[in-house]
């Protein structure tokens, strides 16, 4: 049946009280903002929030509850959309626990004298560490004057040569008695460093040289040689006990300076140790600097041994006493209560410590002092606050996460220890002890991924803290989002605001949350707004935040997005995309969808088109039939074709082809909001009623012919209103929503304005045939007793062109069954559409 605008005719008047009884009051487009809320000048006079959080009671009950849950393997995952102010609230929280628990311990690290490679975990309260680092600077400073002092004194050096000088005439003694032995036996003795030489002496005295001494007659040599060895007992015993002196003198040099150190030594440790007596830990690695330094007196009196040079490994000789130092990992000086850490780049090393190097001539080094702390051990005794996002992000943090917190100890390993492979020459530091709650922020849909696919994560955080989107519009909550701006303002230095642009905030909350009922939780972009106004203030150099301001962030705020949603309304007008917003056509309505680009959605209307003809397809889909229709799209043209069939083939088949599409649509489509859309198009076409082009329809529909909730409903509005802004207001055009949406109506103040002058009009229907009257001016009509509809209503014109597309079908198989030619209708493969 061929298209035709029509002019508007006149209106059934049931069908015209049905339109009335369907527009939506203006009091009902937006939410009401209670007086007595805004009883302020300004929010400079609003106390402060006490608890941080506002509309969250789920929330703040689970957050108390795991905060108090102080047991392993007991940690929270604040779970919800970004923005709503979870990861202030954990810390306003974790904080506010934190301040009633203890200060956790200081932890250092220390040198291992027994394993260098494996620095030793000392854990001191709070506080102490620091000490204890400085004490042990000041005692190797001590250390290294008084015992070079000492070491370098006349006593000492008295004491030294005394036995020096005993010892020498000792081994005078015996070497004399050596020589007069040999030379009784003829030889003349003669040391060397490594030998004793005995050579012998001619009648004159004098030793043979080695020609002369072989020019002898064998026998006088043979005599010779048996002197010499008659000699060699004396001789040996001689140098035995000529060696045992030395290494006596050197014991006695070694216990001189051993004995003088050892004074020194227990006059400056004897203060520490009773300093530090409660420390088993403390006074013994004291008691292990005293036998260290004991046996590297040579670094203290300037004469290393050279098998230990430092520089021999590359570095500095003053590194050696880095020995003696502290590694204050964790410091808990002036720190009240446990620690609330938030790591905002939770990478490996961050989280978990590292060990850095000093490069040197071709190597590279690293001691205990070049231990780095990470989060895990700086949040020890308290809480840490990680972003689950950035967590999953870096490579092995979220698998070492679990496994210190399932082990209970913290190991701090360079990453590239990980890979295997080749590694510099590293620390094994001893592994600390950690009593920490994490407390991980995320979106819900990666807690339900983990809860679901990992065995640990379900182990570990048993605590979900759920953040909701919306809350509920009660004075309370409105009181306490007042609080919550007044704060926000005071926090950031911004303008107060004027009890009326406070009102248009809280309008600006139902409408984030798409409800008159609710308010948005998503302070985030609320604030955003916030700030914007009062910059738009500043530029009027305003004392304080007006209505004015607030609509001029708004507006200036869509302006900046809005220009693919400008681009579209211009194609309309100029008549590139065709959509009618005047008159009547059969077959034809104007659908709305809502197109989001990121930051701002709005509403687009779509010219939906139907056609029917003689056949047996049923109802086709073409952007079905072109695989450009989404799951839940096709759903709904089959629900749709469930109504027809349920409505009118009660009392006989229904045989018939038609086709709807989205006219000038290059894209996927999906959801069934414009399903009822879709179904008036096909209503208009059977029953050959035009429908008045300047209304608008969005909806779902079921099998029973109830129009269904959407979602966008604002949207669509006000995409709509502005294109027949743009066409010309007529005071007959507006738009036909679901009554489920009206509590979803916040609307823009342009189209309230537009719609109490009569200009702009909006309707609510429950059912289908609440929407076909409006649209066509003629009543749906219900059947009588035999199920047969009134012809001259909607329902009754659907029936007779079904019936008459049913006995041109009959007609055309019998003849077909005579030899005469096939049945016309679309291509295709027939199907029943009993």
């Amino acid at each position: 049946m061929a298209h035709e605008m029509e002019e508007t005719a006149g209106r059934d008047p049931v069908a015209e009280a049905i339109a009335r009884a369907a527009r939506v009051p203006v009091d009902r487009l937006g939410p009401a903002c209670p007086e007595e809320l805004f009883r302020f000048e300004t929010t400079e006079a609003v106390p402060p929030l006490e608890d941080g959080i506002v509309g969250q009671p789920r929330a703040q009950a689970a957050m108390d509850f795991g905060l108090k849950v102080r047991r392993p393997q007991y940690h929270l995952y604040l779970s919800g959309p970004r923005g709503t102010g979870k990861t202030a609230y954990a810390q306003i929280k974790a904080r506010a626990v934190a301040r009633t628990m203890p200060v956790p311990a200081d932890w250092c690290y220390l040198y291992n004298f027994a394993q260098p490679d494996e620095p030793r975990a000392v854990a001191l309260p709070a506080g102490r560490g620091r000490e204890l680092k400085a004490d042990l600077a000041n005692l190797v400073a001590e250390m290294g004057r008084e015992l070079r002092q000492a070491l370098e004194s006349g006593l000492y050096e008295q004491r030294k040569r005394t036995l020096v000088e005993t010892a020498e005439a000792e081994i005078d003694q015996i070497w004399s008695r050596i020589v007069t032995a040999a030379q009784l036996q003829g030889f003349l003795v003669q040391r060397t460093p490594s030998q004793v030489v005995t050579i012998p002496l001619d009648p004159t005295g004098r030793p043979y040289s080695a020609a002369a001494f072989s020019a002898l007659p064998e026998g006088e040599r043979q005599m010779w040689r048996l002197r010499e060895r008659q000699l060699e007992e004396p001789l040996a015993e001689g140098m035995r006990r000529i060696r045992d002196r030395e290494r006596q003198l050197a014991e006695d040099l070694k216990a001189l300076e051993t004995d003088t150190a050892t004074h020194i030594l227990d006059r400056l440790l004897s203060p520490l140790a009773e300093k530090y007596r409660e420390l088993a830990a403390v006074v013994d690695h004291l008691q292990a600097i005293r036998a260290d330094v004991l046996r590297h007196l040579e670094y203290f009196r300037g004469e290393p041994d050279p098998r230990l040079l430092p520089w021999a490994a590359g570095i500095n000789p003053e590194a050696f006493l880095t020995r003696y130092q502290v590694n204050v990992l964790v410091d808990r000086t002036g720190l009240e209560g446990a620690p609330v850490v938030v790591e905002t780049n939770p990478s490996y090393g961050n989280l978990f410590g590292k060990i850095e190097y000093r490069g040197g001539i071709g190597t590279v080094t690293t001691d205990f002092t070049m231990i780095k702390p990470g989060a895990i051990h700086r949040a020890n005794g308290g809480y840490l606050i990680v972003q689950v996002k950035d967590l999953l992000s870096e490579p092995y943090a979220y698998e070492t996460l679990k496994r210190t917190l399932i082990s209970g100890e913290a190991r701090i390993e360079n990453l590239w220890s990980q890979f295997g492979g080749l590694v510099p020459v590293s620390l094994k530091p001893e592994p600390i002890p950690i009593q920490v709650t994490v407390i991980l922020i995320g979106r819900p849909d990666i807690f339900q991924l983990l809860a679901r696919l990992d065995e640990d994560f379900r182990r570990l955080f048993k605590i979900q803290v759920p953040f909701d989107a919306v809350m509920d519009n009660s004075p309370q909550n409105v009181e306490a989002l007042i609080q919550l701006t007044a704060d926000y303002c005071r926090r950031e230095g911004l303008r107060p605001l004027e009890a009326p642009a406070m009102r248009r905030l809280v309008q600006l909350g139902c409408r984030m949350a798409e409800d008159q009922r609710k308010l948005s939780t998503r302070f985030s972009e609320f604030f955003s707004v916030v700030t914007e106004a009062d910059t738009w203030a500043a530029q009027e150099a305003a004392p304080v935040v007006a209505e004015r301001h607030v609509r001029r962030a708004i507006d200036e705020k869509i302006y900046r997005s809005n220009m693919i949603e400008s681009r579209l309304q211009e194609l309309i007008a100029q008549g590139t995309l065709l959509v009618h917003t005047e008159g009547r056509a059969v077959g034809e309505v104007n659908g709305l969808a809502v197109i989001d680009v990121g930051d701002y959605a709005f509403g687009r209307p779509s010219r939906i088109t139907a056609r029917s003809y003689l056949g047996s397809r049923g109802v086709l889909h073409i952007e079905r039939e072109n695989a450009m229709s989404g799951r839940i799209h096709s759903k709904g043209v089959l629900v749709l074709t469930g109504f027809l069939l349920a409505r009118f083939a009660q009392r006989q088949p229904v045989s018939f082809g038609a086709s709807i599409t989205f006219e000038q649509l290059y894209e996927e489509v999906d959801g069934d909001s414009a399903s009822s859309a879709e179904l008036y198009a096909l209503l208009s076409e059977l029953s050959g009623l035009p429908i008045d082009q300047g209304i608008a329809v969005t909806g779902s529909v079921n099998q029973k012919g109830e129009v269904q909730p959407i979602g966008g409903v604002n949207e669509k509005i006000e995409g709509f209103y502005r294109v027949c802004k743009l066409r010309g207001l007529t005071g007959r055009q507006g738009v036909m929503i679901p009554i489920q949406n009206v509590p979803h109506l916040v609307l823009h103040d342009e189209v309230v304005e537009a719609i109490r002058a009569g200009r702009f009009h909006l309707w609510a229907v429950r059912t289908i045939d609440e929407g076909i009257a409006i649209l066509t001016g003629v009543p749906a009509g219900e059947p009588d007793a035999d199920g047969i509809y009134p012809p001259d209503t909607v329902n009754g014109r659907v029936s007779r062109r079904l019936a008459t597309y049913a006995e041109e079908m009959a007609r055309q198989r019998r003849e077909a069954g005579a030899g005469s030619p096939p049945e016309h209708g679309a291509p295709g493969s027939p199907a029943s559409a009993d």
